[in-house]
């Protein structure tokens, strides 16, 4: 089993989530003769070369060709395989949709989708590479489990619950080597709920992914300012329970949502649909991604220009709490 000791959670966290990957596949390997690993070329990138020397009967490179990739890994599920399939966000999710919904959403197999760095993560290599769209389309699909884990700790208790989930699932791995860990010890991972990572009383803050621990930040630089901000890790994307979100909000008087994702459909849309069932709820404020076309700069850039840091959420709040 994996070993969530602090040495290793540092560790994970150095490597960053498309790194640590592999090294948690691998283990997960050990313990599971089931597992099988499919990459489309990304073996460097997801850091599986352990789990192909040492599992190599159970690890193949399906090259630069996704759809393929997708449809081996049908076939392979077919025949009581757990297979979890690697690949840049981008590629994994649009251009293998069709691919996902029908091969193996339809019939419900046991295939589990990396998609390495989701959002801004390939920084420079620009539009084509960034995965903006993902989670509105990914979450549209029945059958189709969607995890974003708000760090590498959080990635392993997800890759562990995979280990042993019987389904298809979508796993959308985000940000880079050293970013900070928002789960620093062991803790109870619930695939079911989501997880309120900072009470708060005035402002509560939604987010997912790298933006959690953004969040935290921000709720800390707001509590100079008087207010009292709440921090909700909201990383089990579909299914999820509109009523219970729906009451987390009622909490507070502004609910502010934010996500390395495109406003439309992502977890702003998430809360939205939730709140839409109430006849009294706290004003939305979204944050993410604007619905456009983005020039290519490195991820601290693209990240400080779409708004998604600590302080432009704090300001963002106290622009709108004080109205």
């Amino acid at each position: 089993m994996i070993d969530f000791s602090s040495q290793n959670i540092m560790q994970w966290s150095r490597m960053g989530m498309r790194k640590a990957y592999g090294v948690i596949l691998n283990e997960l390997a050990n313990d599971y003769d089931n597992i099988i690993s499919i990459a489309a070329d990304v073996a460097d990138s997801a850091n599986l070369y352990d789990f192909a020397a040492q599992h190599s009967e159970r690890h193949y490179n399906a090259g630069i060709s996704e759809q393929n990739m997708v449809a081996m890994a049908a076939g392979l599920a077919k025949e009581g395989a757990n297979v979890f399939v690697t690949s840049f966000a981008p590629f994994v999710s649009l251009r293998v949709y069709e691919v996902i919904r029908t091969l193996v959403c339809y019939m419900n197999l046991n295939v589990k989708m990396a998609a390495l760095s989701s959002g801004f993560s390939l920084g420079v290599q620009g539009a084509t590479h960034y995965a903006l769209e993902d989670i509105a389309i990914m979450r549209a699909i029945p059958n189709l489990l969607v995890l974003s884990p708000a760090d590498t700790t959080e990635m392993a208790k997800a890759m562990e619950f995979l280990a042993r989930y019987d389904g298809s699932a979508y796993l959308r791995l985000t940000g880079l080597p050293g970013s900070a860990a928002v789960y620093k010890a062991d803790y109870r991972y619930d695939v079911n709920c989501f997880d309120v990572i900072r009470e708060g009383e005035d402002v509560g803050i939604f987010a997912t992914g790298t933006l959690v621990n953004e969040s935290v930040r921000a709720a800390r630089l707001l509590t100079k300012h008087g207010i009292s901000t709440g921090v909700v890790n909201l990383s089990t994307l579909n299914p999820v329970k509109p009523e219970e979100i729906a009451n987390e909000c009622s909490k507070y008087s502004l609910v502010l949502t934010t996500e390395e994702h495109n406003i439309v459909g992502g977890i702003g849309s998430i809360i939205s649909e939730a709140l839409s069932a109430t006849s009294k709820h706290p004003r939305l404020i979204r944050m993410g991604t604007v619905d456009s076309n983005q020039i290519a700069g490195n991820y601290t850039y693209m990240m400080e220009k779409n708004g998604l840091t600590a302080k432009a959420i704090a300001e963002k709040v106290i622009q709108e709490f004080n109205e």
